[in-house]
């Protein structure tokens, strides 16, 4: 399984002990995944799509705890289906006194059965408290959420069906102080984080303890093995320049030897040079302690700058 349903597996676990969470997670499920159509006889009828079975297995095992239904969900062998925009929907066969009171808890309709229609977004009630904003956006990341591997980059999105939706999810994954953006593709809007540190606060603020720390560990891991290569990286250009300073410290020092001569140098300069052709690997550190007496690294930088500017001379 990928870490993306892994993360799913476990949020498909966790239920709200409150009956204000449970109803959250119900709202996350239905604007996510429902569709709502009154009958000619103003009869609301709850439809739910039927492609996640984690989601309908959690939706029923909710309206259990919090409605005390326990009529089954698709129990039908020939379920009520609608098709709408290339999805199917099933019916939620239920009392319909029931299913009323279903809507009446998630603020989708009053007591004078006016639909609230979904697109609007979910009733600021709903996800009042910090708790029932945890609940909402569990569910709704389980209906409509995905994440890349860790191992490979940080991505988590929600991908929403209305620009309505999106910015209530942006608002609440905010409200936690996480950073998170929206883009449109296609006809779709999705809000998304990138930085490692806010998807593993998001993971903590939807209680998926087991993915959050997998994914905290994968990310220090990650960070030591940059941290490294970058000081290797770092070394290796170090080393790398070191050699090329020191190739072009011998050619010059052999253009001196061969067209001037050594011997017509200034003492603490043909001192220098012997010892650099001496020792042409030598840091500049280790050449200064090769000279009598000794002298410091910015010493020998000197005198090895001073004797470059003697070849440019020689050669023009």
């Amino acid at each position: 399984m990928s870490f993306s349903g892994d993360v799913k597996e476990e949020l498909s676990k966790k239920i709200g002990s409150s009956r204000h969470c449970q109803i959250a997670e119900l709202a996350a499920i239905i604007y996510a995944m429902g569709y709502i159509e009154v009958s000619e006889e103003g009869i609301p009828r709850l439809y739910l799509q039927n492609e996640n079975s984690q989601v309908n297995r959690k939706f029923f095992t909710i309206l259990k705890k919090a409605f005390n239904i326990d009529k089954g969900i698709f129990e039908n062998e020939k379920p009520n289906e609608k098709h709408i925009n290339g999805r199917i929907y099933h019916r939620i066969e239920a009392d319909e006194s029931l299913i009323m009171q279903v809507l009446m808890s998630l603020r989708i309709t009053d007591e004078t059965h006016e639909i609230r229609s979904l697109e609007d977004g979910v009733n600021p009630i709903i996800v009042r408290n910090s708790c029932c904003k945890r609940a909402f956006l569990r569910d709704t990341f389980l209906c409509i959420g995905s994440m890349s591997d860790p191992n490979k980059s940080y991505h988590m999105e929600f991908v929403c069906g209305s620009l309505i939706q999106a910015e209530e999810i942006k608002a609440m994954i905010e409200s936690f102080d996480i950073e998170s953006k929206i883009i449109q593709r296609k006809k779709y809007y999705v809000v998304y984080l990138k930085e490692g540190s806010g998807i593993v606060d998001l993971l903590n603020v939807m209680e998926a303890p087991v993915s959050m720390m997998e994914m905290e560990n994968l990310r220090i891991v990650k960070d030591v093995r940059n941290s490294v290569n970058r000081r290797v990286n770092c070394e290796a250009a170090n080393i790398t320049k070191t050699v090329n300073a020191a190739t072009k410290q011998v050619e010059d020092i052999t253009y001196i030897r061969d067209h001037y001569g050594l011997d017509k140098l200034q003492d603490s300069l043909r001192e220098t040079a012997e010892a650099r052709l001496q020792y042409p690997e030598a840091s500049l550190v280790e050449l200064g302690k090769y000279l009598d007496p000794p002298v410091g690294k910015s010493g020998v930088n000197h005198r090895l700058r001073k004797l470059s500017e003697i070849a440019d001379k020689i050669r023009f």
